[in-house]
């Protein structure tokens, strides 16, 4: 069976502006399978989810740093041949943005509370996509953000977005070069992909492999 994500098949279920309701959530629900997507604000992360998961599913903004909550979607594969929907439940985590400087101390502070609560609940069964601008790779807040991440046993895949706006192949292969070292920097990535959610390019094997990643961890989960 060829499993797909399911267009237009989210669920908007739950707004988390508080690190006690994430809590409760990850309490409640017994080894959730799924992805979270998190990245710089202003990166094209929501674009990219409703190029994934189908339109409107995240809020786009033009203001960097306005979502400040963890959205909480369902979402379903499905084989298109067979005309099958997978059993499965998945879950799909929007997070806040990080690294925007003109946030107030008291948003800055409940951001780190909210992440800290979630990548301290989420298992090896929630897939960690890092969305980056293409066209500024590794910035320091990036940076700041994997280290603090590899404080927790988790994998992530990172994607370069907006590779489109790389005109030339000089830019394209600047890009190219950073694969190895960011792998050597950081064990926990497991893949990395080069896309644009606005024209679509590279989008297909990015699915592919978040399928699969979906699908394995439902194995896992079912032979334990």
């Amino acid at each position: 069976m060829a499993f797909q994500i399911r267009p237009a098949s989210t669920n908007f279920r739950y707004g988390f502006s508080e690190a006690s309701q994430l809590r409760d959530f990850f309490d409640g629900e017994v080894n959730p399978i799924g992805i979270a997507f998190t990245g710089r604000s202003n990166v094209g992360k929501s674009t990219l989810i409703n190029a994934l998961f189908g339109k409107q599913t995240a809020r786009t903004s033009k203001t960097p740093g306005r979502t400040r909550e963890v959205n909480v979607f369902t979402f379903e594969l499905f084989d298109p041949d067979l005309k099958e929907v997978h059993p499965t439940k998945f879950w799909l985590f929007d997070l806040p943005g990080y690294g925007h400087a003109q946030v107030s101390k008291e948003m800055s502070k409940n951001w780190d509370e909210l992440m800290t609560t979630f990548f301290t609940s989420v298992k090896e069964a929630i897939r960690i996509v890092n969305v980056q601008d293409a066209r500024h790779p590794d910035q320091d807040a990036d940076r700041q953000f994997h280290h603090w991440l590899s404080r927790y046993p988790l994998r992530c895949s990172l994607a370069f977005n907006k590779l489109d706006k790389l005109k030339t192949q000089k830019d394209r292969a600047v890009l190219n070069k950073l694969k190895p070292q960011l792998s050597k920097d950081y064990a926990f990535i497991r893949d990395i992909h080069f896309i644009s959610a606005e024209k679509g390019q590279g989008l297909p094997p990015f699915k592919s492999a978040l399928v699969s990643f979906l699908l394995e961890a439902q194995a896992r989960i079912e032979h334990k």
